[in-house]
């Protein structure tokens, strides 16, 4: 089974690719954005790699010839997602490809934060595509307290930019990307839409606790303000675009919080889905 996944050399990516390998059913086929990602792209399992910018509109009709399947990935806080996925379903029409799935986020619905509300007008088009599709929705993956990593082990300090008592119910991008490569090589999917989250609510607070119990120094949760955040934010590059729709997501956050319900996920993996402190735990070790 001939499976393209975009945005192949991302972390979300590198690991749909290893989950698909594993499996053993699939042959993946990687897109990614520079040569030199060519090489994470195989190490992850992919037996195809392209390279080629999802705005050129000459890239899809290529690698989408031969593919039965497709795992969309647009790239983190791209300002042109809307654009990339019509470009990507108008493809999948014209070649014929079988199932279309769409990497979304847990509750595009909120107008709130652009990158959510980008994600739920490509899901739009995918309901009138007429492609057989499915949807896969996650919540905030656990990686992403790896950013951070390295400070909390030197300097003891998690530093988030919204309250510490902001409930969050995280995903681990290890059960993500199982779920997706179940959705993607068996049938009875089409036209789901999944909520993939974790078995947990947490706060910043209670994580900190739980890496000052495994990692064996005090962790403490410090809330940076946002004006400090931009700063360091863009001293290391980030565009003003990023900038821009992480602030208005950090400042949801701290509002509502960003919470869902774990039962679809452990459906789909036919298990219970990792805590936050297995994460940590299989981290540390």
């Amino acid at each position: 089974m001939h499976i393209l996944v975009t945005g192949a050399a991302g972390k979300t990516g590198q690991a749909v690719v290893r989950a698909l390998a594993e499996r053993g059913t699939a042959v993946p086929h990687a897109l990614v954005r520079r040569p030199e990602q060519m090489e994470t792209a195989r190490q992850a399992g992919a037996a195809l790699v392209t390279v080629g910018d999802m705005l050129d509109t000459a890239v899809w009709p290529t690698i989408t010839q031969n593919v039965e399947a497709i795992y969309h990935i647009c790239p983190n806080m791209h300002p042109a997602e809307v654009e990339i996925g019509r470009l990507a379903i108008a493809a999948a029409q014209a070649n014929g490809v079988r199932h279309f799935v769409y990497h979304s986020v847990l509750h595009p619905q909120v107008e709130e934060m652009p990158h959510h509300w980008h994600k739920l007008r490509v899901e739009e088009m995918l309901f009138a595509s007429g492609l057989s599709f499915t949807i896969l929705q996650p919540a905030a993956y656990m990686q992403n307290v790896l950013v951070g990593w390295q400070n909390m082990a030197a300097e003891g300090v998690y530093r988030v930019p919204y309250p510490v008592a902001t409930p969050f119910t995280l995903v681990d991008l290890a059960d993500v990307a199982a779920a997706a490569a179940r959705v993607l090589t068996e049938p009875g999917h089409e036209g789901a839409i999944y909520e993939l989250v974790g078995p947990e609510m947490v706060t910043p607070l209670e994580m900190a606790m739980m890496m000052t119990e495994v990692m064996g120094r005090e962790v403490t949760a410090v809330a940076q303000p946002l004006d400090e955040w931009q700063s360091q934010a863009e001293s290391a590059g980030l565009n003003p675009y990023a900038v821009a729709t992480l602030r208005q997501m950090f400042a949801y956050y701290a509002r509502h919080g960003f919470c869902g319900n774990g039962n679809v996920l452990r459906w789909l993996l036919d298990r219970e889905p990792a805590t936050f402190r297995q994460y940590i735990q299989h981290q540390r070790s």
